[in-house]
């Protein structure tokens, strides 16, 4: 019996490495805002090994193709939300591997395209566009824009979508409201008032709760999918801002940039298990896809964050460029 289980568990690992399925291999690529490039680093190794110039102003935000070949990079302008400043209007699509930029989608007129989310079902493209209170929707192998979907507000900023892709939620800055979208119908559902500002938002893998950042008090609301109502207000040790889940549903990795801390939220009690000191102003989070290790851009140090997730600690400083910012995989195939 006992060489059955060998055979079926070495039969299983080949399996798992010929369809690619290591998911800690791949590269982390990273918005540097002060030098308008896009960043690649190599976190085994732990260090930057290449950037990419967006040839143009900032792009705030990224991200990666699911075969990790390309990056889409949103360039937004020179600007911070809500304030004046050049808009941008482009979108730039850059070749990891050769890095350089191979496409672009010109949006016509400054929109500052923003957050990119890749829908899980049907591949498209999703961008913010603050200037038009929609998301728009681009097809990524012809780079034509399909379509819009209304946000009903202002300085929609950051995007999350449900698994499924039926629904979407925007964190509105000024306005305080996360809106919550069909986006088969291309239509608002409702506006769930937060505070009078609020920033970033993260889904929870099963679709259950949406997370966003109060802007106004150091506290973290969480929205259930199934009533769109905050159910939980999770008392932070600062002004909280960029969120990511563990693929497990277990931890919420929160940046809370005023402080200089990353605290980690247990799912289950919906309360900081873990607070960490790191470089100043953290901004975004991402967790790896087999949710071993998070990394958190600090923006004024030029530093990205890893953390040991399993450990709960801070396990080493990758340096990154001038203003890093937004965060994405590049998963290895």
């Amino acid at each position: 019996m006992k060489y059955f289980i060998l055979a079926v568990a070495l039969i299983l690992g080949c399996c798992m490495f010929a369809f690619g399925a290591d998911l800690s291999k791949g590269l982390l690529l990273v918005a540097n805002k002060g030098d308008h490039t896009l960043g690649i680093i190599d976190t085994v190794a732990g260090k930057q090994i290449a950037t990419v110039d967006e040839e143009g102003v900032t792009g705030h935000e990224l991200v990666a193709s699911a075969d990790g070949k390309r990056a889409f990079v949103p360039i937004y302008g020179n600007s911070g939300v809500g304030k004046p400043g050049t808009d941008g209007s482009l979108i730039r699509v850059i070749d990891v591997d050769s890095r350089k930029i191979v496409g672009t989608v010109d949006l016509g007129k400054g929109l500052r395209p923003h957050c990119a989310v890749l829908g899980a079902k049907d591949g498209l493209l999703y961008v913010t566009t603050e200037l038009d209170n929609c998301i728009t929707v681009i097809d990524p192998k012809s780079l034509k824009v399909l379509h819009t979907v209304p946000t009903g507000a202002p300085e929609s900023h950051m995007l999350a979508i449900s698994s499924d892709g039926k629904k979407g939620y925007t964190a509105n800055v000024a306005p305080g409201t996360v809106s919550v979208l069909d986006m088969q119908k291309r239509a608002v559902i409702t506006s769930i008032k937060i505070s009078g500002s609020t920033q970033r938002i993260a889904i929870s893998p099963d679709d259950r709760w949406v997370f966003t950042a109060d802007q106004t008090k150091p506290q973290l609301a969480v929205i259930e999918t199934a009533s769109n109502q905050v159910k939980h207000w999770i008392p932070l040790a600062g002004l909280g801002y960029g969120t990511a889940p563990t693929p497990d549903g277990r931890w919420l990795i929160v940046a809370i940039s005023p402080v200089n801390k990353v605290s980690i939220v247990d799912l289950k009690k919906m309360e900081v298990a873990q607070t960490l000191d790191v470089p100043k102003a953290p901004q975004e989070v991402l967790v790896r896809p087999d949710g071993g290790e998070a990394y958190v851009s600090c923006d004024s140090s030029r530093k990205v964050v890893v953390i040991d997730v399993k450990q709960q600690k801070v396990s080493r400083l990758i340096d990154a460029g001038p203003g890093v910012d937004g965060l994405a995989w590049a998963q290895a195939k």
